[in-house]
């Protein structure tokens, strides 16, 4: 073998000869089963290769290959697997020259059928499947970098290598989990078809490069669905586990797409196929890193909505398709209910894993397409409990998210409203007070609740600085609210204890005690007609806040006054407080007439007690009083006709069609008088305006909308044509005209300083 060697060295010309002729005696040996000979014409193949890189190569490389062919075609088990391990040697080589003209598409299907080999003897069984997943992860390491090579990525070589790894994947499955990279094993699971396997499937998955993730992945849902392996979940997750933890990080969000997609794919098969769908995707987003699912968020939020819609639908129709026809699938109205709850885990998990303002957009996306809104709500709830944590607030609820969701805090509907408090009041807490607040009390030291205060940074000053007044409006109109109960207030309550703890600076402080003092009034108050219920809760939530904040502030004088009246309501009314009122069978009074004296707050004495301790007492004595916004009324819909209705009388206000402003109307007796007489028909009249307008939005055709908002727009822009033609032509001259010494007039010009510019051109 060394004089061979030297002379193959010495003679690279003679080596496609050697190469012929070895390969000639190694087919006739075979043929004569003659295996010794067979072995010792290997070894000197495998030895020469391993010895000679030389140009002419190639051409001794095809006898190397025909022979390695003749062996895996043999029908001996030792033969295939001495053929294999040969190929194996030659796949690490790596050439000098690049072939044109070699093909591997035999290897690829000899090595995938040994793969699945079912030979008799279980120990010569794993010995041949061995050797096939070796075989293919030599073909991949000799063609994967080689583009000169048959592309191994093509789907005719996946849909053969892929589903052969999977099989032997699956065929020695344990039950654990696997770790991230798999730990040094022992030599004993060293020889393992599973082990080898995996370490196979991970070489893969690491070589592919961006264009290729899809021709992997492919034959990885093919083989799950060929083989129902969904619905077992623990295989199918294992599987995708591997491939995210090997593919490259930045091609995270193509293995999601493609789930996506094979999600929808499969929007009519079985509640448990799809819950196995979206259980790796759960799983595959935990694994992705933060932002990894790239251009495809609102896809990914889109598909998991729309699968929801679909299960809903599905549970409330009991079929696929809408219709009972016969050999329609049962619908498992369990099966669906699980499916549900694995995508809102999975929407919480994608959510999780962006920046806090994406996760603001997302709640904001689903509130916008859910047709549902008390299913929306519930989605978004679900999706914050399942840990979102919130720093700043600015980020965690814009003006884009807040105040949608705030025009649905005054909605007719209790739960609606109940679920958007619990939704503000999860983000609001931010070091878990939320639990301490649960029960409404007048507790008298409230160093018992252990509430956990921080400073108030800068952003929650912003925060409060931009929203606060909003915050506090939709509190007081919500405790108005008759169809309120006692969840709502214990969440008012809350609202308002975690405002305190959490973005309270000496400005909050001062207006939350305006508003709580405002919130007695309105349950002082006979002309809003409210239910005595409702009148003793709000007494109660005013008494019990300010029992909070009074303690919070450390004011003693403040402490004292508070404590006082809590005090002699305890003994002469009772159902003004929280412990009569906000139980099963809440004690109330006939009646409400003679609430006065000392059961009442004064705010003159809080306003004087604050003020001795440098609290802004001008502020304190100025009573709050809620400003009402066309918000107000759009937060009341009932139907889009009602909403688009709204939005075009508030247009219509703010409109250029009138030429003149109409003057200011002088108020007299006879006016308030007329106004009071009047305002039953005026309200009747406004009513069926109303109701006009949006019957002709709900029944006129789009063609008389479109033109009725053109003319609108047109007469807009004439307006502004005028506008911008006073503020272009010159001024006339204060002085008016002089007259030139021939007669003529002459306009006198007027310093810039001099000029009377129009209103609206002023900023």
């Amino acid at each position: 073998m060394e004089k061979l060697t030297f002379y193959a060295l010495s003679a690279p010309e003679k080596l496609d000869r050697i190469g012929a002729y070895l390969s000639e005696r190694l087919s006739r040996d075979v043929a004569r089963h003659r295996y010794g000979y067979v072995c010792i014409a290997m070894e000197a193949l495998d030895q020469l290769l391993m010895a000679c890189h030389c140009q002419s190569i190639n051409l001794f490389v095809e006898s190397f290959l025909k022979m390695v062919r003749k062996l895996l075609e043999s029908d001996k088990p030792n033969l295939q697997i001495l053929g294999t391990n040969s190929f194996v040697k030659f796949a690490n080589i790596e050439e000098d020259t690049a072939s044109y003209h070699r093909s591997y598409d035999f290897f690829v299907s000899r090595f995938s059928e040994m793969c699945h080999s079912s030979y008799e003897d279980p120990d010569i069984r794993t010995k041949i499947r061995m050797a096939g997943i070796k075989g293919l992860q030599g073909v991949v390491r000799k063609t994967v970098n080689d583009e000169l090579q048959a592309n191994i990525w093509d789907p005719q070589h996946m849909d053969k290598i892929v589903p052969s790894l999977l099989f032997n994947l699956q065929s020695g499955e344990r039950t654990e989990s696997r770790s991230p990279s798999p730990l040094q094993a022992s030599e004993k699971e060293k020889e393992s078809p599973m082990e080898l396997t995996e370490r196979c499937f991970r070489e893969l998955l690491g070589r592919a490069a961006y264009g290729n993730i899809k021709n992997a992945v492919t034959p990885v849902l093919m083989h799950l669905d060929n083989h129902s392996l969904w619905e077992g979940k623990s295989f199918a997750v294992r599987c995708f586990k591997i491939i995210m933890y090997s593919i490259q990080s930045q091609h995270s969000h193509l293995v999601i797409q493609q789930l996506l997609g094979h999600l929808d794919a499969n929007s009519k098969n079985s509640a448990t196929v799809r819950a196995g769908i979206v259980e790796v995707l759960l799983e595959a987003a935990a694994i992705a890193a933060s932002g990894s699912v790239g251009p495809t968020v609102l896809e990914v939020f889109n598909t998991l909505l729309r699968q929801l819609r679909l299960s809903v639908d599905y549970e409330l129709t009991g079929t696929y398709d809408g219709n009972t026809n016969i050999g329609t699938k049962i619908i498992k109205a369990h099966e669906e209910r699980q499916l549900q709850e694995a995508v809102i885990r999975t929407i919480g998990s994608f959510a999780n894993t962006l920046p806090t303002y994406q996760r603001s957009e997302v709640m904001l996306f689903i509130m916008v397409n859910n047709s549902n809104i008390m299913h929306g709500y519930s989605l978004i709830y679900k999706h914050i409990k399942t840990g979102f944590q919130t720093t700043n607030m600015l980020t965690a609820l814009p003006s884009s998210f807040l105040e949608p969701l705030l025009s649905f805090s005054l909605t007719e509907d209790p739960e609606v409203r109940l679920l958007v408090l619990q939704i503000l009041l999860s983000l609001i807490d931010r070091h878990d007070n939320r639990p301490k607040f649960a029960n409404i009390s007048s507790i008298s030291d409230i160093s018992m609740l252990k509430l956990k205060v921080d400073k108030c940074s800068r952003q929650d000053n912003l925060f409060m600085k931009k929203h606060g007044q909003q915050l506090y409006r939709h509190i007081y109109l919500g405790c108005k609210e008759q169809s309120s109960g006692r969840q709502h207030y214990e969440s008012l309550f809350a609202l308002l204890g975690l405002l305190s703890v959490e973005l309270a600076n000496e400005e909050v402080v001062v207006d939350l005690i305006r508003l709580a003092l405002a919130l007695q009034d309105l349950a002082l108050s006979t002309d809003e007609g409210l239910p005595v219920y409702t009148r003793c809760a709000v007494h109660a939530l005013a008494a019990a806040y300010l029992n909070l904040i009074c303690q919070l502030t450390t004011v003693p004088a403040f402490c004292q006054h508070i404590h006082e009246v809590i005090e002699v309501r305890q003994k002469n009314t009772p159902y003004l407080l929280p412990e009569d009122v906000f139980v099963d069978n809440p004690k109330l009074a006939s009646s409400l007439e003679k609430v006065e004296g000392d059961v009442l707050f004064l705010q003159s004495k809080i306003t004087e007690v604050l003020g001795g301790s440098g609290y802004n007492t001008e502020r304190l004595a100025t009573p709050y009083v809620p400003q009402y916004t066309d918000e107000d009324r759009l937060s009341k819909r009932k139907s889009i006709g009602e909403t688009i209705s709204l939005q075009v009388e508030v247009e219509s206000r703010n409109s250029p069609e009138k030429e003149e402003r109409t003057p200011a109307e002088e108020i007299t007796f006879e006016t308030l008088k007329n106004a009071i007489v009047d305002s039953v028909g005026m309200e009747e009249q406004e009513r069926e305006r109303r109701r006009q307008v949006v019957e002709k939005f709900q029944k006129a055709p789009f063609e008389e909308i479109a033109a009725h908002c053109g003319a609108r727009a047109s007469m807009l822009q004439s307006k502004l044509n005028q506008i911008f033609e006073i503020t272009i032509r010159p001024p006339p001259s204060p002085s008016g005209t002089i007259s030139s010494g021939y007669g003529q007039s002459q306009s006198r010009s007027v310093p810039i300083y001099e000029m009377k510019f129009p209103d609206l051109c002023v900023y």
